[in-house]
């Protein structure tokens, strides 16, 4: 996908976030990505254009992959967020290479860090999910970051949750529109779904639901996104799966909008239960907290956002990193 993404798209916007973060923090900055891409750093690409998640295979990444490490072969550090990348490295001795980890260790994922992470640091994006690497050396936990002159804040007047993601089980979509029913809450559901198994899901379960104040309003990006975080009561995450980070979380408060969400994975990381949103376990507590949401503070929502999960502490997190895999040391590992 290019970088920033054009709408959904969490891993390319925390990439953008990062390259712009480290230029403007006055580091030399190459993004090797696809040639679509607009964040305004130096760029190199192979791939003239995005080809789209679960498009294209191992041969299309390769390529893109070699003709990356070609470019890079002088660099001081490179930071891969392939996972073809790691395993080519090894051709070049003596290039220190860092990784993030991007999705859960309990997966096939899980072998290919384990195989990877005695000579290839690895990064990790939450407490939770560096908390599953079950023996996997971890070099470090970053907690991703958002530019919050990007995600201003917005009144929260317009009287609905949203909830916005990818349209599948896990995300929980079809949990969210009966907790929106069972509260008497307007929902606004923006979804990805281009993927055969995501039209799937909403024919099976979501479509059947709609209706009402439920709205399946398409994808959104760009000022639509930040407009409807921005104008929404609460985003309403009820997530069915430790996901590893979910920048949805941080963008929503970012604008000031609480969140109400599940318990699973880094949720209770981003949330303050009572102070920046709610954090239950049951679809009638979830229903319950949407009555309660509007009484929450949207300053203490930015302001934890300003605190935690900045564009300035993720950069300076990585620098640290950076700096010292260059110089030939490893940081103590994460706890």
């Amino acid at each position: 996908m290019a970088v920033p993404p054009r709408a959904y798209g969490g891993t390319e916007s925390v990439l953008d976030t990062l390259a712009r973060g480290l230029h403007t923090a006055g580091h030399d900055v190459l993004l090797f990505t696809t040639g679509d891409s607009t964040c305004p750093v130096p760029t190199a690409s192979v791939l003239p254009q995005a080809i789209g998640v679960g498009v294209g295979g191992s041969a299309t990444e390769m390529r893109h992959v070699i003709h990356a490490y070609q470019t890079a072969a002088d660099a001081d550090i490179v930071h891969d967020h392939t996972l073809v990348g790691p395993v080519y490295a090894d051709r070049f001795a003596g290039l220190p290479v860092v990784t993030t980890n991007h999705g859960p260790f309990q997966s096939e994922l899980g072998d290919y860090y384990r195989a990877i992470g005695d000579r290839t640091p690895v990064i990790a994006i939450s407490q939770h999910q560096a908390s599953t690497a079950d023996g996997i050396p971890i070099a470090a936990v970053i907690h991703h970051g958002v530019d919050l002159e990007r995600f201003p804040p917005g009144p929260g007047d317009g009287g609905y949750a949203v909830f916005l993601g990818r349209m599948c089980p896990e995300k929980g979509v079809d949990a969210a529109i009966r907790v929106a029913r069972q509260a008497g809450m307007p929902l606004r559901i923006a979804a990805k779904m281009s993927e055969a198994a995501e039209q799937l899901y909403f024919e099976q379960r979501v479509r059947p639901l709609l209706g009402g104040d439920i709205e399946y309003i398409g994808e959104v990006g760009g000022a639509d996104k930040t407009n409807l975080l921005g104008g929404a009561t609460c985003l309403l995450n009820p997530i069915a799966w430790p996901e590893p980070f979910g920048m949805v979380m941080v963008e929503a408060l970012g604008c000031g909008t609480p969140v109400v969400a599940t318990p699973m994975g880094a949720v209770p990381e981003i949330v303050d239960h009572g102070v920046t949103g709610f954090v239950c376990s049951s679809e009638p507590a979830l229903a319950d907290a949407l009555t309660a949401v509007a009484g929450l503070g949207r300053e203490a929502c930015r302001q934890a956002v300003a605190a935690r999960f900045s564009a300035e502490r993720m950069v300076a997190e990585h620098v640290l990193l950076y700096e010292a895999l260059s110089s030939g040391r490893r940081l103590p590992q994460a706890a």
